[in-house]
């Protein structure tokens, strides 16, 4: 008899235990929906937040209308560097002599040569009306945002916003080519 008295007992504690933790769970849940309610949060309508930079408005309308100190910008520039960033645009562009097109052109005698000239090449319609020369000028600013310069080209590259990194490419750019340019 005793050890059926034991053995109650021990069920009657694990009974406890067990009930002690459901209401612990369910207060837990109950206080949870209760503060919901009383402290209801409304989501907004714009997940996130506006982040506002002041710029410089006098150089930025510069740079957009590509009036900027070409030599001071390639003086910033070196083509071992040119070289180095140049790797960005190398998954999409040969730079070869004999290298022939990727996704985008052969950029080989690409300074001074006119915009969408390479006969094998299909440019967008954008790139291919352009009716200009590759100056440092346009290429400093083609390579600062490609989709905002030339509006309607297919180029999908976000853009180089560094000087230093735009001055080097184009650097890299003239050196690779049969008869590099005198820069500014």
């Amino acid at each position: 008899m005793c050890i059926l008295k034991k053995i109650k007992m021990d069920s009657f504690e694990v009974n406890k235990i067990i009930a002690a933790v459901l209401v612990t769970v369910l207060l837990i849940f109950g206080v949870s929906k209760i503060s919901d309610i009383i402290f209801h949060v409304e989501k907004p309508n714009v997940q996130g937040y506006k982040v506002e930079i002041k710029v410089d408005s006098s150089a930025s309308q510069a740079k957009a209308e590509g009036q900027i100190d070409i030599s001071a910008l390639l003086a910033l520039g070196d083509v071992d560097s040119g070289k180095k960033v140049y790797k960005k645009c190398a998954a999409c562009h040969s730079i070869a002599q004999d290298g022939g097109n990727k996704i985008g052109p052969n950029l080989y005698n690409v300074v001074s040569r006119a915009t969408g000239s390479i006969s094998d090449y299909k440019y967008s319609k954008a790139l291919a009306s352009y009716g200009k020369e590759w100056t440092v000028e346009e290429l400093n600013g083609f390579l600062i945002k490609p989709a905002s310069w030339i509006k309607g080209n297919k180029m999908g590259f976000a853009g180089l916003k560094k000087d230093e990194d735009r001055a080097s490419v184009i650097l890299y750019l003239n050196q690779n080519s049969d008869s590099p340019k005198e820069l500014p």
